[in-house]
């Protein structure tokens, strides 16, 4: 029996990678009503590069617990006061342990990291304490999701908007991905930071600007673009586009050859001939990974590792997929430790700071040290007040949470952000106190946010290269708050 034409392309079409068949809808040139707003010429692929990478850490990661102070002055929060509060039910760590950090913003005081970020028994590398001495790393202190600027009476009396379902994971995770706390949206501002600069700076990119290593994510979508998801580096770059069913025996090569022929009729259909282009560069950007160079610093195994190699070997092949920007989504989880803080926390900040270094030294020996930034969001922060004690001990959840950025553009060594309570941008670790949205004797410290998940990325978007005048269609909420640029970013 033949074969019809509608038979054939649905056959071949489905050979071809569905996930890259869409992701290819930016190229059509038709539905990209910003495509007036592009440069009119554009460099090479690989030349003026930049790249931002999204570690987030699904679950809610206890940020009490990373950035500790390690300092006894009296008149700002210190050990004292944070092991007053975590330590009779166990989950304050020694002070011992604690991996010192001198922060400039905090007259110098000596704050300290979660020991898993540093050097650990079998880890590959020194982990990513040592990059805040060497400037390479920040940390912005208690950031959130907010409508706007939020006092501790503010919300109480619900006198300003607040972010919808505070505490909810789904929603929070939904804020934190879509840069606007203020409703529901489908976008993320990943996405939306490609809408707005695929055009100028990736006119001829074969691949979209924005993949996944961890499949569908909110961040990720645009509304003229959509995302590529891809395996990691468990699947080899040369597999993770190639079509089905186009191999060397005499079948399969006829099957190509007509294939081929097939995409060149009919393109007086605009439809068809967009499609027939779409294919096209399917087929090119899977010729372009058939080949690549792996890179040369080890990575850990686990799934953050492997996440991070895949994007790491991306980006190695920039200039022979034609891109000068790039965003990436990768995701380690799950830190929704209700119980078990201790142990499972551990885990997963080795986890990440053995990955997070493995890849700041392959941009490195890439000479793309100052070109990409790998920074990290999470669904909230958790109560300073522990849940549970002993061997089970662990929080829930909270609002605001300290957030790393790493990279060789980044002015590390210090703390950025809004201040709080104190004048400085860490908050007072106080139940009940002028940063705690709790009050009364039930007060478990969710710290309410002093910086906004609107102005963070802002400020990173300003440093990919959105125009100034682009950044509040990106972040529609962020003329709410003083500054949209925190300084983190040379």
């Amino acid at each position: 029996m033949k074969e019809t034409r509608r038979d054939f392309l649905k056959k071949t079409g489905c050979a071809l990678s569905m996930v890259t068949l869409a992701t290819q809808f930016q190229h059509f040139g038709l539905v990209n009503a910003l495509a007036q707003e592009a440069e009119s010429a554009a460099p090479e692929g690989g030349e003026s590069y930049k790249a931002l990478v999204l570690v987030f850490m699904a679950g809610g990661n206890d940020g009490n617990n990373v950035v500790i102070p390690n300092h006894n002055s009296a008149s700002i929060s210190n050990y004292g006061a944070y092991s007053a509060a975590r330590g009779t039910q166990g989950l304050a760590l020694a002070q011992s342990q604690l991996l010192p950090i001198s922060v400039p913003k905090m007259s110098g005081l000596t704050y300290g990291l979660h020991p898993s970020l540093g050097p650990v028994t079998g880890g590959i590398n020194n982990g990513i304490h040592e990059l805040w001495a060497q400037q390479k790393m920040a940390i912005v202190p208690n950031a959130g999701t907010l409508v706007r600027p939020t006092t501790k009476d503010q919300y109480r009396g619900r006198t300003v908007p607040l972010p919808y379902q505070l505490f909810s994971h789904s929603d929070q995770v939904a804020q934190f991905q879509a840069g606007f706390a203020g409703s529901q949206t489908f976008t993320g501002w990943g996405g939306r930071l490609s809408d707005r600069m695929t055009g100028g700076s990736n006119p001829n990119g074969l691949i979209p600007m924005v993949t996944s290593i961890n499949g569908a994510q909110l961040f990720t979508a645009g509304q003229t673009t959509l995302p590529m998801a891809i395996n990691n580096a468990g699947t080899s770059l040369s597999s993770v586009l190639s079509p089905a069913g186009y191999g060397t025996s005499a079948t399969q090569v006829a099957r190509r050859t007509a294939f081929d022929k097939l995409r060149t009729l009919d393109l007086n259909s605009n439809y068809i001939a967009a499609a027939s282009h779409v294919t096209d560069l399917a087929m090119q950007a899977n010729q372009a990974l058939s080949t690549f160079q792996e890179v040369t610093v080890p990575f850990p195994t686990s799934s953050i590792g492997q996440q991070l190699k895949q994007v790491a070997r991306l980006i190695k092949k920039r200039t022979d997929l034609n891109v000068n920007r790039q965003i990436f989504y990768c995701q380690i989880g799950s830190f929704d430790t209700h119980n078990n803080q201790l142990t499972t926390q551990a885990t997963l900040l080795s986890q990440f700071s053995q990955a997070a270094r493995s890849f700041y030294d392959e941009m490195t020996a890439q000479n793309a040290q100052n070109d990409v930034t790998l920074f990290t969001l999470s669904d909230f922060g958790r109560t300073f007040n522990p849940a549970g004690t002993g061997g089970v001990v662990g929080s829930d959840h909270a609002w605001g949470n300290h957030l790393f950025v790493l990279g060789g553009s980044v002015l590390g060594g210090d703390f950025y952000g809004g201040n709080s309570s104190n004048g400085t941008p860490f908050p007072t670790l106080t139940f009940n106190g002028p940063d705690d949205a709790d009050t009364g004797t039930g007060a478990r410290g969710r710290w309410i946010p002093t910086t906004s998940v609107d102005q963070y990325a802002a400020t990173l978007a300003r440093w990919y290269g959105l125009p100034e005048s682009q950044i509040p269609s990106v972040f529609p909420n962020v003329g709410n708050f003083s500054t949209s640029n925190l300084m983190f970013m040379s």
